[in-house]
């Protein structure tokens, strides 16, 4: 059982990581920042100084410059699980006679998910030039709260249209910005959210089906070969009947790859469907992660409204300001607004 506690710990750790750092995401100093200046600081006597520039190099690119890293890497765990559903799972299902319908489907999907995956790669998600910007300007109101018509983008020197902003990775303003995906290698914004959000659901069900499928084959092991009735010796000699964790076991060491895969795929789904669910919901509110983190918390400094007030300044809350309807905030995501057929509240 010592791979499953492993296992265990390891999901543990990247549940907490993911938890802190949601929790101090957007804030100037962390603790994991303070810790990190206090380690450098100390060590930095003993690093030589060109590995300081080869690191400060290393580290600006892959965090603050356009790279494909993490797009590699994706297409990498995508390969590596089809490629052992394919080899070893795709196999004991046919002998299982799974319909070549279900057979089908992952693959089916990967096509789908292959071609949204390109969609948001390539695709501009809606860059605010000098040409366009007089139309993009009068495509939305400014709230008054989080958006202002004064204000203007010091590295472009354009005023910023309502619900844009300047994404530092990729040094140039986009329209109805959502963030910067790594996995993508790409800004999310207008002109690309339907396809990362038919993405992500794409994702989800592919990690989904494969490991139904997976599932179902190690369920379909364990009833052939009886493990359900069978019983062990234990350290003191005595008999005892098979539980979960024997079966598990017993698992991990018959198919150690599949298992692992398994876990994998589990994993996945949860955050996939997490993150799919969450963006769904920013869809049919016509809010996107960018003005949702902005408006975590951001209340007017005058008064501030508590839930079912209204605040006595006239301050506008940015959150429902763009909410024109569930139908047409999805319409919006699937076909974006312009200056020409743009519908305003």
């Amino acid at each position: 059982m010592d791979f499953l506690i492993l296992f265990a710990i390891y999901v543990v750790l990247v549940l907490s990581c993911i938890v802190l750092v949601y929790k101090y995401s957007g804030q100037q100093q962390t603790p994991f920042g303070r810790i990190f200046s206090y380690v450098i600081k100390i060590i930095s006597p003993w690093i030589p100084q060109w590995c300081h520039q080869y690191l400060y190099k290393a580290v600006h690119k892959l965090f603050h410059q356009r790279n494909r890293l993490f797009l590699y890497l994706h297409l990498f765990l995508e390969g590596a699980v089809y490629a052992e559903f394919s080899y070893e799972v795709l196999g004991y299902c046919r002998e299982m006679d799974t319909t070549m319908a279900n057979l089908c489907v992952p693959y089916v999907l990967l096509a789908v998910e292959t071609y949204f995956f390109y969609q948001c790669c390539s695709r501009d998600p809606g860059t605010v030039t000098e040409k366009n910007h007089a139309a993009q300007v009068q495509v939305y109101h400014y709230d008054g709260n989080l958006f202002h018509p004064w204000v203007s983008c010091p590295t472009c020197l354009l005023v910023k249209p309502a619900r844009s902003k300047h994404c530092r990775v990729c040094n140039r303003c986009v329209q109805r910005f959502d963030h910067h995906c790594v996995w993508v290698n790409n800004c999310i914004g207008a002109q690309n959210s339907r396809h990362f959000l038919l993405y992500l659901l794409c994702l989800c069900a592919m990690a989904g089906d494969i490991a139904v499928l997976t599932a179902d084959m190690l369920l379909n092991a364990v009833l052939r070969s009886g493990l359900l009735h069978a019983h062990y010796m234990d350290q003191q000699g005595e008999q005892q009947p098979a539980g979960p964790l024997f079966i598990t076991q017993h698992l991990f060491l018959t198919f150690p790859r599949i298992v692992f895969m398994l876990g994998f795929l589990i994993f996945v789904f949860m955050l996939l469907a997490g993150y799919a669910m969450f963006h769904l919901y920013l869809a049919l509110v016509n809010q996107t992660s960018n003005e949702w983190y902005k408006a975590r918390g951001h209340r007017c400094q005058r008064c501030h409204p508590t839930a079912g007030q209204q605040c006595s300044s006239g301050h506008v809350q940015s959150r429902g300001f763009y909410n024109r309807g569930i139908l047409r905030n999805l319409g919006e995501i699937f076909r974006p607004l312009t200056h020409s057929g743009k519908k305003h509240k």
